[in-house]
């Protein structure tokens, strides 16, 4: 996937590299039948960002993960620990992406409309959005397909690794003002999303809380990575699916 992994320049002015594949560091590989929400966004045929389901016919993902509004270009890959065979392959119909994310860092989230809709089973199944934003210290996951390690290669195996959601004005000192209300940040020790993650899934207590969106490196001890907050932008969402 193409991450929004940055570089940090200065307290409040970052680099994007966006052109970096990602992927989960610090965790495992698990089975798609522990994480069935998550999705494979692919261009061209090939993983490029990971992302959630939302319904039968509509996932979520990060805005800046939509370079090309081209809807011909992509597909989502569901039901499958593998983004390069298995599970069901759908071409997508319509995308959205938040109105406010052209000229900032946040509100990076987009919604995609499927073609047809996707045969719901063990392995396929859409996920709860949060209600509240998650408070500090509580326990979370993230998965996908991005680099196990910065600068390095996309996984082909679905991995997940366990995080802790971080106190707000925390992470503010780790990036400044660039932090804004509707993100969150999550770390934990040589744990993180990576490159090839971004768009893709940040989940607590069963409910999805966070689109993976940026970070400094990966796993970087004094920068944790930056969410999208899916409580602060659940009225956007709803009310774009409705326009999707």
């Amino acid at each position: 996937m193409f991450v929004q992994w940055v570089f940090l320049i200065s307290s409040v002015t970052l680099i994007s590299s966006k052109g970096l594949p990602e992927r989960i560091v610090g965790g495992e590989e698990v089975s798609i039948l522990s994480v069935p929400w998550q999705a494979s966004l692919q261009k061209f045929g090939y993983h490029s960002c990971g992302a959630a389901i939302y319904s039968e016919d509509i996932v979520i993902t990060a805005a800046h993960c939509i370079k090309n509004t081209d809807v011909d270009i992509y597909s989502v890959r569901v039901g499958s620990s593998y983004t390069f065979f298995g599970g069901q392959v759908v071409r997508v119909s319509r995308i959205l992406t938040h109105e406010g994310h052209a000229k900032s860092m946040s509100y990076d989230i987009a919604l995609i409309r499927l073609q047809s809709k996707l045969t719901m089973n063990s392995r396929v199944s859409a996920i709860p959005l949060a209600d509240s934003s998650p408070e500090s210290g509580s326990p979370a996951t993230v998965s996908g397909w991005g680099a196990v390690e910065f600068n390095k290669e996309l996984s082909f195996a679905l991995r997940e690794v366990d995080v802790d959601i971080m106190d707000q004005k925390q992470c503010l000192r780790s990036y400044g003002r660039v932090i804004t209300q509707d993100m969150i940040c999550a770390a934990a020790p040589g744990k993180d999303a990576c490159s090839g993650d971004s768009g893709g899934p940040l989940v607590s207590d069963g409910k999805l809380i966070g689109i993976v969106s940026f970070g400094t490196e990966c796993a970087h001890p004094k920068y944790p990575g930056v969410y999208a907050n899916v409580a602060e932008l659940k009225p956007w969402i709803l009310s774009s699916v409705e326009r999707l």
